[in-house]
């Protein structure tokens, strides 16, 4: 039972969750919006936002903060210069996950994930 568990497990170990979410992020934050399974967009919703608020505070702490997370010197700097300072007066909810389609292959849903 996942009674109250906090994440999906994605079929996947937890370093391979790890490496998953954290490319996913780096394609969103590259690309502003991206197309990927809908439990898969959830749940890179939660990894995002997390560090979209620390990359608010726009300081070093914040910059080594999303650069342990992300391990990408550019993604990090788009993060923290370009995209965080646009939500600074916001209180989360800096994206939107949007259904679209079922894959033809194995019937999943798909969805896009962009940023607000």
């Amino acid at each position: 039972m996942r009674h109250r568990h906090g994440y999906r497990k994605l079929g996947r170990t937890s370093t391979h969750r790890a490496a998953l979410l954290k490319n996913l992020s780096i394609s969103l934050i590259e690309h502003g919006k991206i197309e990927t399974t809908a439990i898969k967009a959830k749940e890179l919703r939660s990894y995002v936002e997390k560090l979209i608020t620390v990359a608010t505070k726009n300081d070093s702490n914040a910059h080594r903060t999303v650069f342990a997370a992300l391990q990408s010197k550019e993604a990090t700097n788009k993060l923290v210069t370009e995209i965080a300072p646009k939500y600074v007066d916001r209180a989360g909810g800096y994206t939107r996950v949007t259904r679209t389609r079922i894959r033809r292959g194995d019937a999943t849903t798909m969805a896009f994930i962009e940023l607000v």
